[in-house]
């Protein structure tokens, strides 16, 4: 495992989504490098049929095998939820979902074992997160939502504008009386909507995400694995997209307010 500590740690989503955990991975481990795929010529996932799922999962981790990546992230809470145990099989490296980790989180600040769930539909009708949190609070309450429309307000950088608020407020409805305290945001993007949904539910609700403990999950398999970056290695950050790298490209500097110099783009044959 020794020659593999300086390969990259790969990344994929659909979109810009998965950058929020991209982001807290540079946080939380400075020396590794990271490549990045973001499926924008198939996105949304949430809406697709679990064959479907998996078989971009599937293409998604061979274009990112082939770059030599020591351990592989599915940013992705759809494609976690439909195609991680099949990849899992399939490829003999290490393989990390959102899950799991996003699970864990809001499993740990709970104060009443209330929750919601938020996700893309395909999220929601799979079930996985219900299972997750069940499985850590056995006796906890889990009412899920799917929230469609929170990947295209976000993709077509509509967070200002004033149809984002209301999405939010009608989505958002089921949980009040509820006694709901957490609220899983169970998709990548749904951390660029923060800001309205808390104002949406007031301070009082705890809002979680997977991408600090999936950062805390990637540390620890490295470790067991030997396959730690040395410290003082100088990280590299590549970014490549199936479809127009110029729109993606913008996109992550409008939303997380950093340049990136290179987008490369990868069209898939079919």
């Amino acid at each position: 495992m020794h020659e593999k500590r300086s390969y990259h740690i790969g990344m994929f989503d659909s979109g810009v989504g998965g950058l929020t955990v991209m982001h807290q991975l540079m946080h939380s481990l400075p020396h590794e490098s990271v490549i990045y795929f973001g499926d924008t010529a198939r996105i949304p996932y949430g809406s697709k049929s679990q064959e479907t799922i998996i078989r971009y999962s599937i293409e998604n981790a061979i274009f990112l095998l082939e770059k030599n990546i020591k351990l592989l992230v599915v940013a992705c809470n759809t494609a976690s939820a439909f195609a991680l145990e099949r990849l899992r099989k399939i490829f003999n490296i290490p393989i990390i979902g959102v899950i799991e980790p996003g699970a864990e989180k809001a499993c740990s600040v709970t104060r009443n074992r209330r929750l919601a769930v938020l996700g893309t539909k395909g999220t929601i009708l799979s079930g996985a997160y219900q299972r997750e949190i069940s499985k850590r609070l056995p006796n906890s309450f889990v009412l899920p939502i799917a929230c469609p429309l929170f990947v295209p307000l976000v993709e077509e950088r509509f967070l200002d504008h004033c149809s984002a608020q209301m999405i939010v407020k009608e989505y958002l409805a089921p949980i009040k009386n509820q006694g709901i305290d957490t609220i899983l945001l169970g998709c990548t993007h749904y951390p660029l909507l923060k800001h309205l949904i808390q104002q949406e539910v007031g301070p009082e609700i705890m809002l979680v995400d997977s991408a600090s403990t999936c950062a805390e999950m990637v540390a620890r398999i490295l470790q067991q694995n030997n396959m730690e970056t040395h410290f003082g290695s100088e990280p590299n950050y590549q970014y490549h997209v199936s479809d127009d790298p110029k729109k993606f490209k913008d996109q992550v500097e409008m939303l997380f307010g950093n340049p990136i110099h290179e987008v490369h783009g990868h069209a898939f044959s079919h």
